[in-house]
């Protein structure tokens, strides 16, 4: 069995989900909402010391026509900041659609819950997700 963590970036704040490999189910867990990327690393920080994952899954935004846009390169420089961190394998899952699924509401925070969607869709994607990079 492999724990596994979900991250939907954001510059303002970081959805956090977990799961494993076993129940392939993954559930909401956090929002980080530090001032800093000091304060954001040092919060993930203590979620991997705390959760000891195999791989961080990303999800990775594209305009609906599949085109990469600010934010791609940036949760590109995030994911390559964890995988440096950490030392952990970082994959990246597609994340066009996770927003359409989550009705927000003004002011409502969902960022745990779009994480969440996002791991789940790794886990759904990936059969082998205990051996796949």
């Amino acid at each position: 069995m492999e724990t596994v963590l979900g991250f939907d970036f954001g510059l303002k704040r970081i959805g956090v989900a977990v799961g494993n490999t076993v129940i392939r189910q993954a559930q909401a867990l956090t929002i980080i909402e530090a001032a800093t990327n000091d304060g954001k690393f040092a919060a993930i920080a203590a979620l991997v010391a705390s959760w000891q994952p195999a791989r961080c899954i990303i999800g990775m935004p594209f305009h609906p026509d599949g085109a990469e846009h600010e934010m791609s390169v940036r949760c590109r420089r995030f994911a390559n900041q964890l995988h440096g961190r950490y030392g952990l394998p970082v994959v990246l899952v597609d994340e066009r659609y996770t927003s359409a699924v989550l009705a927000r509401q003004r002011g409502e925070r969902i960022d745990d819950r779009a994480a969440a969607l996002i791991l789940q869709q790794y886990f759904d994607d990936h059969s082998d997700a205990s051996t796949s990079p």
